[in-house]
């Protein structure tokens, strides 16, 4: 049910804001200094990375001491609360271990498994889903024995998804505070004064560590911030969302987290239809595709922030109204974000499909039956050696013009 937001709601809510930001914003010198003296630096090693010098990437830790001064200073800690810290404090070390030296995967894993089993022991639980299918006369879904390990996966899988959008200057950084801003409103529309002071916490640190994030950046916030972003926002969006089944809807936390759920699942898919470890970097995210496209980091950002925007905003309305009316926005705003698009990037859009034009090209003149050999690799017959395009073209010039090859 939404109700009327109070004034003291709402002054808490702008201290939560102002504090962490502040504190993030002042931590930043410290935490870049901090990183070269302990070897976090990002250097440009291969083609997935888009910065071209070395650059600290401890800037999480920025992030998550303003987050966590204003969650003291504002917000009043329950079991719940402690189990979310503490599996946050978990998270964050392990950051700071891998933005050191590099870890493995597997090793990784493990621990943000346990770090959402410490939430869940606390009280951090999935118990009940609305049900989406509006024709099933259950209202809702009773998860069951399967309530611990759906919340598990639910945590592992959003921390891990900020970390891999985490690829151009300021995105993720900018997609989570955009994210926490969402969850802020709906918060307050439903009067969960809890779960908006921690989200104004959030939303302050990831705007105070923004001047040093934004392209070109001073600082990365590497796996520290990521992982901690995506823990918070996880944690957070089960106390916030999925306990008010009855009044928020089953689809509202995907819309919220949409955009760096698809990447995720995006990536996942493509890697295992190609054969390739799932766990596996790679250059096939949705921000290397839009710098493939032509944009440049900050063309593609901000392209981005509009499509995590659009699916927030839909996210608020399907809280406030109806379905309906929450479809209807989404759709309007896609078409005008489509023709935005083309509007703002024709250039990129037709070197696109260029490209695409020409790698399907390619690739039927690859595919050509195997009578009919290419003249790139067909051999003479008499001789056996390869006969080049460019001789043969040599060759009819000269005999065209009477002169001589060489």
């Amino acid at each position: 049910m939404i109700t009327m937001i109070s004034k003291e709601l709402l002054l808490f809510v702008g201290g939560a804001v102002l504090c962490a930001m502040f504190v993030s914003f002042l931590m930043c010198p410290l935490v870049k200094s901090f990183a070269y003296k302990i070897g976090a630096i990002d250097v440009p090693k291969d083609n997935r990375r888009m910065h071209k010098k070395p650059t600290p990437r401890l800037g999480g830790l920025a992030i998550f001491l303003g987050f966590i001064v204003s969650i003291l200073l504002f917000v009043k800690i329950d079991h719940q609360m402690q189990g979310i810290l503490l599996g946050a404090v978990t998270i964050v070390v392990l950051g700071v271990v891998d933005d050191m030296s590099p870890l493995r995967a597997g090793f990784k894993f493990l621990v943000q498994i346990a770090a959402a089993l410490i939430a869940v022991f606390h009280g951090v639980v999935i118990h009940t889903l609305s049900n989406p299918n509006v024709f099933s006369a259950e209202e809702y879904w009773d998860l069951g024995w399967l309530a611990i390990p759906i919340t598990v996966l639910w945590i592992v899988g959003i921390t891990n998804s900020v970390n891999l959008i985490d690829g151009l200057d300021g995105l993720a950084n900018g997609v989570s505070t955009i994210s926490a801003l969402t969850l802020l409103v709906i918060a307050l529309l439903v009067s969960e004064s809890q779960v908006a002071l921690v989200m104004a916490a959030l939303v302050g640190a990831c705007v105070g560590f923004m001047p040093y994030n934004r392209n070109p950046a001073k600082m990365f916030m590497g796996d520290t911030g990521s992982t901690f972003l995506g823990y918070i926002l996880a944690t957070i969006s089960i106390q916030g969302l999925f306990k008010y089944y009855a009044i928020v809807s089953f689809v509202v936390p995907f819309l919220v987290l949409g955009l760096p759920m698809f990447d995720t699942i995006f990536a996942i898919t493509r890697r295992l239809a190609h054969g390739q470890n799932p766990m596996a970097p790679d250059r096939g995210h949705i921000h290397h595709r839009l710098i493939d496209m032509g944009l440049n980091q900050k063309q593609a950002v901000a392209a981005l922030y509009v499509v995590s925007s659009i699916l927030g905003l839909s996210a608020v309305v399907l809280t406030a109204s109806d379905a309906i009316k929450a479809m209807l926005l989404l759709l309007t705003l896609a078409v005008v974000a489509y023709i935005a698009a083309r509007v703002i990037f024709p250039r990129e859009i037709a070197h696109a499909n260029q490209a695409d034009e020409r790698a399907a090209t390619e690739s039927d003149a690859s595919a050509a039956p195997s009578g009919e050999e290419p003249v790139l690799s067909r051999k003479a017959a008499e001789g056996g050696h390869t006969v080049r395009v460019q001789e043969v073209v040599k060759i009819v010039d000269a005999g065209e013009n009477g002169g001589e090859t060489k």
